[in-house]
């Protein structure tokens, strides 16, 4: 009997002991991404298509072959159609380090869409400005925060001033910006709110370089627009990547990597 009994108090430790490490496991796996902000349960962060705060956009890494669009409080604007008041754009100030780190708000309405034929050379140098270009083309544009076809009229100051000139070279609506966030990914979130504009809606729009640390160079842009009428309403992440590039975000400088991809948003 005293074998027998042993040999049950034997077994049941072990049991005790693996069901004590099964729920460490699941304690820890909870843990983690009860603490993620993705809306998913994967810890990949820069995989994910959905975030649900934006304080930690700066710590998103991305990585080869991923999306190169984020998704905030699941595309749905947290600004409020009710702050709509005048025609203006709330220029922000650089920062200490000469970025425009904090947000442009843009009130905008059908008299501030503004053709290309009255935009001068830009000549303004963001931080982290270093130009290169793989295959013939350039890899950084200058970008604008609230974009020249949406701000006619609007001065440096941000008021009205019924010009059909859009912003031109403002620094503190300049960023360095990867020609393929700007030329193939923004400009799909600038043409929903241009065509708000065209069908006459006014309009909300915020735009902010998302700046890890005291590196010259965004991570990215997070951009949101509502209209008065709600029916215009995102809310996204934008990654500041190239193909065929890696950049030092701490200083812009870059070099080429051919095996480096970006994936366009499928929608």
């Amino acid at each position: 009997m005293a074998k027998k009994r042993n040999s049950y108090r034997k077994r049941t430790t072990q049991g005790s002991i693996g069901a004590v490490v099964l729920l460490a496991i699941i304690w820890l796996v909870n843990g983690i991404s009860g603490g993620n902000i993705f809306n998913h349960n994967s810890t990949n962060q820069a995989s994910q298509s959905s975030v649900s705060q934006t304080s930690q956009l700066a710590d998103l890494t991305f990585k080869s072959g991923d999306n190169s669009v984020v998704y905030i409080n699941h595309n749905h604007a947290t600004l409020n159609p009710k702050d709509w008041r005048s025609n203006r754009v709330n220029y922000q100030n650089l920062d200490r380090y000469n970025r425009t780190s904090n947000a442009n708000v843009a009130y905008l309405e059908n008299r501030n869409l503004a053709s290309d034929s009255s935009r001068e050379r830009q000549y303004v140098q963001p931080t982290a400005w270093h130009q290169k270009f793989v295959d013939g083309n350039p890899i950084i544009n200058r970008g604008h925060l609230i974009a020249y076809s949406l701000s006619g009229g609007i001065n440096a100051s941000g008021q009205y001033t019924n010009s059909q000139v859009g912003d031109q070279n403002n620094p503190k609506n300049l960023f360095t910006q990867t020609a393929f966030s700007n030329q193939r990914i923004q400009t799909i979130y600038e043409q929903k709110v241009r065509q708000a504009l065209y069908d006459h809606k006014k309009v909300i729009f915020y735009a902010r370089p998302i700046f890890r640390g005291s590196e010259l160079m965004a991570r990215g842009i997070h951009l949101q627009a509502i209209s008065t009428d709600k029916s215009l309403d995102f809310n996204v992440y934008l990654f500041n990547v190239q193909p065929k590039v890696q950049f030092d975000y701490q200083t812009g400088r870059s070099q080429i990597d051919r095996n480096f991809r970006v994936a366009e948003p499928t929608n």
